[in-house]
């Protein structure tokens, strides 16, 4: 066992986020004056206490902040929560479905013909979620409340791959500023950034690039403003979005993405990110340079 998995566990939570960020990045952190936007999502992992953080980020109260706040068909359908794996109704669930915890991130099981589903499998994995701590990974305070459960939602398919695009849209100030969109290419995570004129940015997360062009999404600027709704009085939040040709879907707010592991690319965009990252209603949405 490396000796840094046998002190992490020993050490208080601000201790370990900090000496996390040290290994990814190479140097030590700007805690108390960040400026870019890493360390700025350390500094809130450290710092901010804002319930709404909470209630955002647990799967299902989520749930409950979107509908007073948009209206509820933007929310996938749930169809069950259970806090024991052994009573899923699986007899009474859909021929396809999506199950997750509520106190993690990316952990999910897309369940695509119910007929073949190995249930035992499926309840083990569940369990597994239920008896782990996200807030241990990396110390997110978010994750640390959060009461765990099981969600079963409908299986949203959009026609494009194994999974929908997910829609990343930033917003600083309150105000959406760009969106990055995921997509499963090969079995591999890819990434492309756009403003919001759907142009192509020369911006980079550490993700390779998707192949191909991507049409405008069909309800970008309703998009966008379900974003700005959501994100009012903050400083800074990403809303997540899946869009089909019938509408568009809620996915979830994150306030530390990656828990400020992965940095923007060319370096300049850490300092431009982090300069918008200001307090709410006060961040100038500066330009960005779509690629000719």
């Amino acid at each position: 066992m490396a000796l840094k998995d046998t002190i992490r566990p020993r050490l208080p939570g601000w201790a370990d986020a900090i000496w996390q960020h040290w290994e990814q990045h190479g140097e030590f952190p700007n805690i108390l004056r960040p400026k870019t936007f890493c360390d700025k999502v350390l500094h809130r992992i450290l710092f901010e206490r804002d319930e709404r953080l909470i209630e955002t980020t647990d799967k299902l109260r989520a749930r409950a902040y979107v509908e007073k706040r948009l209206e509820a068909a933007v929310l996938p359908r749930l169809l069950h929560v259970t806090g024991d794996p052994a009573t899923l109704p699986f007899d009474d669930l859909p021929p396809r479905f999506v199950v997750k915890p509520t106190h993690g991130s990316g952990w999910f099981e897309v369940v695509r013909d119910k007929t073949r589903l190995d249930r035992a499998a499926l309840i083990a994995t569940c369990r597994d979620w239920l008896a782990r701590s996200y807030y241990g990974r990396h110390r997110e305070w978010a994750y640390k409340n959060i009461v765990p459960r099981i969600l079963v939602q409908e299986l949203i398919d959009d026609g494009t791959g194994p999974l929908p695009l997910d829609y990343r849209v930033y917003t600083f100030g309150g105000k959406t500023t760009f969106i990055i969109v995921d997509k499963i290419e090969n079995g591999v995570t890819c990434s492309r950034f756009f403003d919001l004129d759907w142009r192509r940015l020369d911006i980079s997360n550490g993700l390779p690039e998707f192949s191909g062009d991507l049409p405008r999404p069909k309800h970008l600027a309703e998009m966008m403003r379900a974003a700005e709704i959501l994100a009012e009085d903050t400083d800074f939040v990403r809303v997540d979005f899946f869009d089909t040709a019938a509408q568009l879907y809620f996915v979830e707010m994150t306030w530390t993405p990656n828990a400020g592991f992965r940095r923007f690319h060319p370096p300049v965009y850490e300092r431009h990110f982090g300069d918008l990252w200001a307090k709410p209603g006060l961040a100038a949405v500066k330009s960005l340079h779509p690629v000719p």
